[in-house]
């Protein structure tokens, strides 16, 4: 192996394991509403801020382009992708579904440590409500949704479901930033956590499909409020 291959060879590592970590940013900014749909990535501005080359912000930049979150032009880099109302709404329903299952299935399986790492996430993202900080709830609240779909055990599920969750970040935010309605959804998740712990696959798999129609009835109420 020459020097620049085994130089390359050693990087690679490093860059796959900072990959994540820019991924979990861009949604931050998102979410958060510092990124809006169309707005460009500075990838040099991300990478200096982050601590990094460019090449896991490039890297990073692709995986969210192929779950929908980002598009790419060509010789003007990656902007945030906007979505129609229409496409979100059925995201929306879709999301629903696949969320009623992973609880049914999680219900009978979930494990001691799982349920810790659930109760853990709610306590945090009381604290941010407590704070006011959307900020910081609406990462926890990405988290939480990643952990009860990954309780499931079912690849497929594991498999789709970041791509629906990528492709509503500038929606969902905007239903959270409602009145109570951070308070609302953690409670939600609250009563999905207590379902699972008992076991009860049936009530588990209801109270998931309606915290998604619940977000998704929030998203509406932002619309109304537009037009009003």
């Amino acid at each position: 192996m020459s020097k620049l291959s085994a130089r390359s060879a050693a990087r690679t590592p490093r860059t796959a394991s900072f990959v994540p970590v820019v991924q979990r940013e861009v949604e931050r900014l998102i979410g958060c509403g510092e990124l809006h749909g169309g707005t460009r990535i500075n990838e040099s501005a991300l990478a200096l801020k982050l601590g990094m080359s460019r090449g896991p912000v490039r890297e990073a930049c692709r995986a969210l382009q192929q779950l929908g979150l980002l598009r790419s032009e060509l010789n003007r880099g990656f902007f945030v992708r906007e979505i129609s109302t229409k496409e979100a709404i059925d995201i929306y329903d879709v999301r629903a579904g696949l969320f009623a299952t992973a609880g049914r299935l999680a219900a009978a399986i979930i494990s001691a440590q799982q349920l810790l790492v659930l109760d853990e996430l709610v306590s945090r993202m009381d604290e941010a409500i407590d704070a006011l900080d959307i900020a910081t709830f609406y990462p926890l609240n990405n988290e939480m949704h990643r952990q009860l779909i990954a309780c499931s055990d079912n690849s497929k599920l594991i498999e789709l479901f970041p791509t629906l969750e990528a492709e509503l970040h500038l929606f969902r935010r905007r239903g959270l930033v409602l009145p109570g309605s951070m308070r609302a959804s953690n409670d939600e998740h609250r009563s999905i956590v207590d379902a699972l712990r008992h076991g009860d696959g049936g009530t588990a798999g209801r109270l998931m499909e309606r915290h998604i129609l619940a977000g998704k009835a929030r998203f509406l109420r932002t619309l109304n409020d537009r037009s009003n």
